[in-house]
């Protein structure tokens, strides 16, 4: 078998008028045939995001203890991790590759060899930031059909493949999620080095944590990085104030500020706690 295929649509958000007209626009454009093709198979690729999400659940946990702040889109992985643990083996039991392969494929185009109604549901997904209804759902599913039927294997099975697609959002939420959490514990390492003064013996943060992606890439500051340490470097006050003024420094030659960067991070925290707080509704909703 060819290795696994990734299924991952980007698309901007569509009101729900705009988004029935687009589905049917993508049934007229699909066409299809008999089966779909084994590489395409969603199973591995789901064990792969279920097994980030668990890497990112395990350093929230351990930032917790450490007194590290936790994103704010973490608090929700926290809290229903076991939903996504519990969806994912249900996907895992129910979804065999013989299953897959006996649902009709797209036969052309850039989502060749993928089953139609996992395209479907990526597409639903993607296009509604993950936030998804029984109601709307229905609606969606008939803006489909007014132009290509679904055949009741594929209406049965959608649920499995939104859940797919969504596994696959709160993956990419927590990229973003693990990511900010190093730059956090690099930060804690950096002030109680060179702000509190302590020695190895006594530092919480000291040595280098096995974690999976670095913490500054190409040798530059990344926005949670610098966000994280200006807000730690202004709790200390005139202590840490000449450290305040190198961190502007350092971002003035990056041409930008201080504040422009909180500004930006702010705002994508938000967005990422909205994005995982539609998630793990969605999947209630279609549990």
């Amino acid at each position: 078998m060819k290795l696994a295929k990734e299924l991952n649509i980007k698309g901007a958000l569509l009101d729900k008028h705009q988004l029935e007209s687009y589905l049917e626009k993508i049934a007229s454009d699909h066409i299809l045939q008999e089966e779909s093709k084994p590489e395409t198979y969603p199973i591995p690729r789901l064990q792969e995001n279920f097994k980030f999400i668990e890497e990112t659940y395990e350093i929230l946990n351990e930032h917790l203890k450490k007194g590290i702040n936790i994103h704010p889109a973490g608090e929700w992985l926290l809290d229903n991790y076991y939903i996504i643990e519990e969806t994912v083996k249900t996907i895992v039991k129910e979804l065999t590759l013989k299953k897959y392969k006996n649902l009709l494929g797209i036969a052309t185009g850039p989502y060749q060899g993928y089953a139609r109604i996992y395209v479907l549901a990526a597409e639903i997904v993607s296009y509604t930031e993950a936030r998804i209804d029984a109601h709307t759902l229905e609606d969606y599913l008939k803006a489909y059909q007014n132009k290509k039927t679904l055949n009741m294997e594929e209406i049965w099975s959608i649920g499995i493949f939104l859940q797919i697609a969504i596994i696959e959002n709160i993956r990419n939420v927590c990229e973003k999620i693990y990511s900010s959490q190093i730059q956090k514990y690099r930060v804690e390492d950096i002030i109680e080095r060179l702000v509190e003064y302590k020695t190895p013996y006594d530092q919480k943060y000291g040595g280098k944590p096995n974690y999976k992606i670095k913490i500054l890439e190409s040798g530059q500051m990344k926005y949670p990085f610098i966000e994280y340490m200006s807000y730690r470097l202004k709790r200390y006050g005139k202590k840490s104030a000449s450290y305040l003024k190198i961190l502007e420094e350092q971002v003035m030659k990056m041409g930008t500020t201080v504040s422009e960067i909180i500004r930006k991070e702010h705002f994508d925290i938000a967005v990422k706690k909205v994005m995982i707080g539609n998630c793990i509704k969605s999947i209630k909703e279609i549990r």
